[in-house]
């Protein structure tokens, strides 16, 4: 009896224990692009691109749907792999079969001033043409994808949220799903944009390094030359919605109008209602915790301007802050993103589980 009470508690063990998984690969490359051609601050044209590639894809023959991942605010293609362990967290997920295996692709999208806010402007280049054009184009030449756009999901990470929702809804033939985790940027919130960065700074600044010792104004600045470029007017190349005068704060009407319909998710979103109602699943979240109320009350008010003009999506607030939800075994990106691409990405092997279609 003791030797089978030891038989049974190793065969217990064995099966109890978690699956073992294996390494994919983590490719550091670059693309030569031509859409910053042009560009006023200078960005050239060699372009960092991280790939990961699942286990098995030197020997299996098949073709994989992939995810490109977008990019937060001061930070670059590395951050996720090299910080926050996506690599890892995808062969676990992978082996567990919470996704089916796939090739993800992240690109440096950053600029001098830390976002390219993922808009097309003369002053920064044309990222709209660097992702829907040329890096899907590289990515299906050079590895084995299911190259049509219901194999390709586009994520991101606040900022990157934001240009995953911007970037879906306007190349909503290239893309085929849009997972963003905490965008920023999806509407008004409680306090006006221009109470953030300091005019002052900007007025006065000689260089884009001026900036660099103000986050806010780094940032909005970014902002401004995404979507009040002005090519003519260094050093910043931009237009701004505001200025200070005597010590006051005197706003430009026609600048923060065209400021808002540009660059805001929720005025955007009824010019692309039909390219977004094409997408097999549209889902956003955010942490309730978030210390900006803005995030939190401008992505509950987009959720109903979505459902408003019939737009299928998925949209789940819960109980955390500013990204510290994101990552690792319980985090959002293994279990919310991961699954919902497991279930709206066609793979080779044919069509997923139907996705939701409701609002």
């Amino acid at each position: 009896m003791p030797r089978l009470g030891l038989l049974l508690a190793a065969l217990f063990v064995v099966v109890m224990a978690p699956a073992a998984w294996a390494d994919g690969q983590v490719r550091d490359l670059t693309l030569a692009s031509k859409a910053f051609d042009g560009a006023k601050i200078g960005l050239g044209g060699e372009r960092r691109v991280k790939v990961y590639l699942p286990d098995g894809y030197e020997t299996s023959g098949r073709r994989y749907p992939v995810v490109y991942y977008l990019h937060n605010l001061f930070e670059d293609e590395r951050t996720a792999f090299d910080r926050d362990g996506l690599g890892r967290l995808l062969d676990q997920a992978i082996a567990a079969q919470v996704v089916p295996p796939v090739i993800v692709v992240a690109a440096d999208f950053s600029t001098p001033l830390g976002s390219s806010i993922y808009t097309s402007s003369p002053v920064t280049g044309r990222w709209d043409d660097f992702l829907a054009v040329e890096l899907v184009g590289w990515t299906d030449r050079n590895f084995r994808t299911v190259a049509k756009r219901e194999a390709r999901g586009l994520a991101g990470d606040r900022m990157g949220g934001y240009g995953a929702i911007a970037m879906g809804m306007r190349h909503a033939d290239v893309f085929g799903a849009v997972y963003a985790l905490h965008p920023v940027g999806a509407g008004l919130g409680l306090q006006p944009m221009w109470s953030r960065p300091n005019f002052e700074l900007l007025q006065n600044a000689k260089s884009l390094d001026d900036l660099k010792r103000d986050p806010f104004s780094q940032l909005f600045t970014a902002i401004y030359q995404a979507h009040l470029p002005n090519p003519d007017k260094p050093p910043l190349y931009a237009d701004l919605p505001a200025r200070k005068v005597d010590g006051r704060i005197e706003v430009d009407a026609a600048m923060a109008r065209k400021l808002t319909d540009s660059f805001l998710l929720d005025h955007q979103a009824p010019r692309y209602a039909e390219n977004l109602r094409t997408l097999r699943g549209l889902k956003f979240d955010w942490g309730r915790d978030d210390p900006n109320p803005d995030h939190v009350i401008s992505n509950q008010a987009l959720s109903r301007l979505l459902t408003e003009f019939g737009v299928p999506h998925e949209a789940e607030e819960y109980v955390g802050g500013w990204g510290d939800r994101t990552w690792g075994e319980t985090g959002r990106v293994y279990t919310a993103m991961l699954p919902f691409f497991a279930r709206t990405l066609v793979t080779d092997q044919g069509e997923p589980g139907e996705p939701s279609r409701r609002p």
